[in-house]
């Protein structure tokens, strides 16, 4: 047993039960109980993902609500945070999954239209640097809503422009990007994904991801093609030529339905692990070295959480600053030498305490306080 003077909560959303936010308040719930003396402070991450806004409201960050167009076409409510010049937008706040109606996908037609309109907004609140956080998307379009309502224009053979979605770019003839906000130019845009795929092929954004937004075989076909399509369309325009094809390619143009590829086409960004600019976003570092235990965690802690989750961008930072770490998880499915692999000590899943996954996840707050207790009883 070690004594500890300051506990860090750096811990990601539970997905489907409790925000980060959450996360956090109930652990400091569970240690204050069992070590009242305790002091704790909590800095909510993600990693680009859904969630990644909220943590940066969390952060110190101001919200900032627009009206954007939902992944279906229809008006919904979007929020992106500023703090000075620096703002993080996320695209699942208005082209994800979770706006869908249950049960509804629209894998061929959903866009990222709306993506584009919080990235104006941002611009227009004076945005000169934007972390652009992506996953959680409802889309396969390639960006090429984004770019639209930015003002790029992809027409077809009878100049008309191409219906919205990924499914319509293999009518597109035209490509013309001269339209774009010319304020892009003066800004930073920082890609922040947890996902290194290319736009196109067997590791691209139809077959890898396309399935989990309802897309057939037959759908991940016609989008491949499709995506294929959208970048010889550009690489004959003469503003981007082959840079086209290279960045179909690169690391990160196959994110979230591809919409990394058209951040890096049209908003000339640069790709980064989305939890390493999170933490530097938030201010991780000085935080890191007032702690003297970081509790970190998502979920469900598996092999996924090792290639760029949170969890494994937390526990690598707190490693290199010496500092121990130990994870709260809705359910375990890494050994334990995987675990110390990625820096990790020890992990307390809920399963522990409730074996079935249904209760855990609806009972997951008042079992996330009492594992937080044992985790006090033992580390503090």
């Amino acid at each position: 047993m070690t004594t500890t003077a300051r506990v860090l909560i750096a811990a990601d959303k539970f997905k489907g039960s409790l925000t980060a936010v959450e996360v956090a308040e109930r652990v400091t719930a569970g240690i204050r109980r069992v070590r009242p003396e305790a002091e704790v402070e909590f800095l909510p991450v993600a990693d680009g993902g859904d969630g990644t806004v909220a943590a940066a409201v969390a952060g110190g960050f101001e919200r900032h609500e627009v009206e954007a167009t939902g992944p279906l076409g229809a008006p919904v409510t979007a929020a992106f945070a500023l703090d000075g010049e620096t703002a993080v937008v996320e695209m699942a706040e208005a082209s994800g999954l979770g706006l869908m109606p249950p049960g509804v996908f629209a894998p061929l037609t959903a866009t990222t239209y709306g993506t584009g309109e919080v990235i104006r907004a941002a611009l227009d609140a004076g945005a000169r640097r934007v972390v652009f956080g992506v996953g959680g998307s409802a889309t396969t379009d390639g960006g090429a809503g984004m770019l639209e309502a930015l003002g790029a224009r992809f027409l077809d053979e009878d100049g008309d422009p191409v219906p919205h979605g990924g499914g319509p770019l293999r009518e597109m003839t035209t490509a013309d990007l001269s339209g774009l906000d010319p304020r892009l130019a003066d800004v930073e845009f920082v890609l922040a994904s947890d996902v290194d795929n290319p736009l196109t092929g067997p590791k691209g954004a139809a077959a890898v991801y396309g399935p989990q937004k309802g897309a057939s075989e037959g759908d991940v076909a016609v989008l491949d093609a499709a995506l294929d399509h959208f970048t010889q369309v550009l690489a004959e325009t003469e503003s981007v030529g082959q840079r086209a094809v290279e960045l179909a390619e690169s690391p990160g143009a196959g994110a979230a339905g591809g919409i990394g590829f058209g951040a890096l086409i049209g908003l000339n960004a640069s790709f980064r692990p989305g939890i390493e600019v999170l933490l530097e976003v938030l201010g991780f570092a000085p935080a890191l070295e007032r702690a003297g235990l970081v509790i970190t965690g998502e979920g469900s802690l598996d092999t996924q959480t090792l290639h760029g989750k949170a969890p494994a961008g937390v526990a690598a930072a707190a490693r290199e600053a010496g500092k121990p770490v130990v994870a709260v998880c809705g359910r375990l499915a890494i050994d334990t030498a995987a675990l110390n692999g990625a820096g990790i000590e020890r992990a307390y899943p809920l399963t522990d305490i409730e074996p079935d996954p249904a209760r855990c996840i609806a009972n997951a707050g008042p079992l996330l306080e009492k594992t937080a207790e044992r985790l006090a009883a033992e580390q503090l």
